[in-house]
């Protein structure tokens, strides 16, 4: 009895062992192979984009020239789902990816009818021969089998379908229900109707034959079999298979969108599918159209394009943009992208710059500057107009765009510092050209595009906060408030404190200023606004940039062939349309502004410097400052001096005399302001020339010699030698200063006057003395050239 036991027990085990080697050996082989074979499972889509309501708006082929635009899972509605798997695969949910069933009944109406009639292929199994070609074989279909195990087991079912419904062909070069949707509906899977998609579903079986646009008729006939179907089956309610049933098939095939053509191009670059944008297509649309027409009625004046971008203040996103007048206009380069061309920015950059020196307490609206002539090491600014208007205030020298203040405020801020910002504001070319870049940066003498001006301008809307703009929605298949928490957690830097920015808004968005476009009518209902016009060297861009608390415009006019134009300027040109962009996307909703931050205040100056009064400031006005940042410094614009009794000497304290003199207040007027008024015959009161007798030699005020310019190279032709000038800035106590050419004795002369010389080759000091002892000198060099 023991010995059968262990007989039967010894042949259990042998054929447990039989059994289970068979299935190991399939698996260790499957898995063998699935190494040496792994799925082609790399599908290249074409690139979409679309809009903020996810909208295709354009879109671009594949290498092959196929129209295969990925249907992203959000987009399987629950109707397409239904119908696509009713139809193609009932049991698409419940079998391993091969029906064995289905395929076992196929196989037997084909061996009894001697010809294939029916087929059992399964949604999987027609991804697999989707992804991998091959003629209708049984050896193939054991390849086609295999690949379906891959899929299974790779991905989910709902990514299967989400395959199989980007890869179904619809004939000619399209491929996937996205495709087909947009191609013939003009609109996304997740909004077509039962009708629609039944329509869709049995094209794939004969391409060839059923193609929407010239056989709608059979369609019809074909799509209302399986309504039908789907009647006997209960899959939808009666009623919406009446609907479907009465609705017509009118589509035909249509072009791709081809909208917003310079971002897509842009987008495309970055690369990906599905590449969704936040352009809003409505205003997108008009601005096109306003572009397009303004464009038109510049062409006369050889302007030839325009470009605009629109960001929302309170998204900081992206909504509209506009490479050019016309994308499909070949003779004025269209299809150039004039909203991310590096050019010339005019004085679009000096709102920042006052702004940086607002909070670095150097100044106010109200303190005044002077805007006469300057030479910085031979950089002699001008201001647009080639005029020089004196005292100013820092307001008037940003309204009315003063190139001299600028470049004197930039002097005094530092250069780098405003480099260095404007890079971390990435300013991608500035960034790169900082080491080259000087003062005439402030006037456009750098590199910056449109779209980086604009972002620039939206930090004025934000309380002096810089956020770089979204172009695209990240985590588009992720809910709503995932996408906005991203945007939220988006690096912010502050660029400028709450009180310099409202100083400026409250500057820029004045009417009363001169680059107020002329004949400007269309005003009566549109948003207040504040912003920046600009125009580069040449007249070859302009500029005009504004900004409410809603949105933030930007916009350049010009020709992409960088042909300079006279009537070219961003007050006359650029902003009438910036003008009717806001009319458009924000008309008459100026309720809404900026109000004045707890970190800015009022005090009274002093009209003449801007600074807190002194003993001796009779006329006040209010001007806005920051507590504990502004300058303290009380005006000290009246200087008392000491005189005799007939106010023709003056005198120091070290000869002063007993008796006989008398104290009078003089206004303190610089070197630079007093030969501007000279020049111009303004009178002013002049400190009287200082007691002859006197032996004291002073030490501050020694004349500027503002040319030659100090460390500048002249070339000077060897057969006809222009003369170089000598002229000097002197304190209004001064009347006659002594010139000096490598030390020795040249000419006296009075403190205004200009004198000539003809200098020697080679380094050349000259040296200016004036009537009290101070001296000043400065090197220059010389070369004398064959002309």
């Amino acid at each position: 009895m023991k010995k059968i036991k262990a007989y039967l027990k010894g042949v259990n085990r042998k054929r447990l062992f039989k059994w289970l080697v068979a299935p190991v050996s399939l698996l260790v082989l499957f898995f063998a192979l699935n190494f040496i074979f792994p799925l082609p499972d790399h599908i290249e889509y074409s690139t979409i984009i679309t809009d903020d309501k996810g909208e295709v708006i354009h879109a671009f082929l594949t290498k092959d020239e196929k129209w295969r635009m990925k249907t992203e899972l959000n987009e399987i509605s629950p109707l397409l789902r239904k119908t696509i798997v009713h139809k193609e695969d009932k049991y698409f949910y419940y079998h391993p990816g091969v029906d064995a069933i289905a395929m076992t009944r196929a196989f037997v109406k084909n061996i009894f009818r001697m010809k294939r009639t029916s087929g059992a292929s399964t949604i999987t199994m027609q991804v697999a021969r989707a992804l991998e070609p091959k003629r209708r074989t049984y050896f193939n279909k054991v390849i086609e089998m295999f690949r379906t195990v891959q899929l299974e087991m790779k991905y989910s079912k709902d990514e299967i379908l989400q395959m199989y419904l980007n890869l179904v062909p619809y004939g000619s070069n399209i491929e996937g229900v996205k495709s087909a949707s947009i191609l013939y509906f003009q609109k996304n899977p997740d909004h077509l109707s039962l009708a629609e998609i039944t329509a869709l579903s049995i094209i794939p079986n004969r391409p060839s034959t059923l193609v929407i646009g010239k056989n709608n008729d059979k369609i019809i006939v074909e799509r209302n079999k399986w309504l039908h179907r789907f009647a006997e089956d209960k899959v939808f309610t009666e009623k919406a298979i009446k609907d479907a049933l009465e609705e017509p098939l009118t589509a035909t095939r249509t072009s791709v969108p081809k909208l917003a053509p310079q971002l897509a191009y842009k987008l495309k670059k970055q690369g990906g599918d599905n590449i969704h944008s936040y352009i809003n297509l409505n205003m997108q649309l008009k601005s096109e159209k306003l572009v397009q027409d303004y464009v038109r009625t510049l062409s006369f004046k050889n302007i030839h394009n325009a470009a605009v971008i629109v960001i929302n203040n309170e998204t900081h996103r992206v909504v509209t943009y506009v490479g050019s007048a016309n994308f499909s206009d070949t003779t004025d380069g269209g299809q150039v992208n004039g909203a991310a061309a590096i050019r010339q920015p005019g004085s679009t950059l000096k709102p920042l710059l006052y702004g940086m020196c607002l909070d670095a307490g150097l100044m106010t609206p109200k303190m005044t500057l002077t805007d006469v002539a300057v030479n910085y090491d031979g950089y002699a600014p001008e201001n647009y107009d080639k005029q020089f208007n004196g005292y100013v205030t820092m307001q008037y020298a940003l309204e009315h765009s003063l190139n001299i203040p600028a470049v004197k405020s930039l002097r005094m801020l530092g250069k780098d510092k405003f480099v260095q910002q404007l890079s971390s504001c990435n300013f991608m070319q500035i960034r790169k050209d900082q080491r080259k870049l000087g003062l005439s940066l402030i006037l456009g003498g750098c590199g910056a595009s449109l779209e980086e001006l604009t972002a620039l301008f939206s930090l004025f809307a934000n309380d002096g906060k810089f956020v770089a703009p979204d172009y695209v929605q990240y985590d588009a298949d992720k809910s709503k408030k995932k996408t906005d928490k991203k945007s939220s957690n988006k690096k912010v830097e502050t660029v400028l404190s709450p009180a310099s920015t409202f100083m400026i808004n409250e500057i820029l968005s004045k009417v009363n200023r001169p680059d107020f476009p002329l004949n400007w009518q269309s005003t009566e209902k549109m948003p207040k606004i504040a912003w920046k016009t600009g125009t580069s060297y040449g007249r070859r861009d302009a500029w005009s940039i504004g900004y409410n608390k809603h949105f933030t415009v930007g916009i350049w006019v010009g020709n992409f062939s960088g042909v300079g134009v006279p009537d070219l300027s961003g007050a006359n040109v650029a902003t009438p349309l910036l003008f009717k962009i806001f009319n458009t996307i924000d008309y008459d909703s100026d309720k809404d502004w900026f109000r004045q931050p707890k970190d800015c205040d009022i005090r009274m100056v002093c009209s003449e410097t801007g600074l807190p009064p002194g003993d001796h400031c009779t006329n006040l006005v209010t001007d806005y400052f920051i507590p504990l940042t502004s300058s303290t410094q009380t005006c000290n614009h009246m200087q008392e001096v000491m005189v005799s009794a007939d106010e023709k000497i003056s005198y120091c304290k070290m000869c002063m005399p007993e008796v006989g003199y008398k104290k009078k207040l003089y206004k303190i007027i610089g070197a630079d302001m007093q030969a501007w008024m000279t020049e111009r015959k303004i009178t002013y009161e002049k400190i009287p020339p200082h007691n002859p007798n006197c032996e004291k030699i002073f030490k501050e005020g020694s004349p500027a010699i503002v040319s030659p310019s100090n460390n500048a190279e002249y070339f000077i032709n060897r057969k006809d030698p222009e003369p170089l000038q000598l002229a000097c800035n002197t304190g209004n106590d001064v009347s006659r200063v002594y010139w000096y050419i490598n030390n020795k004795f040249y000419k006296a002369t009075d403190a205004k006057s200009k004198i000539f010389f003809i200098p020697e080759e080679g380094p050349v000091k000259i040296s200016c003395t004036d009537d009290k002892g101070r001296n000043r000198d400065i090197w220059i060099k010389v070369k004398y050239v064959s002309l």
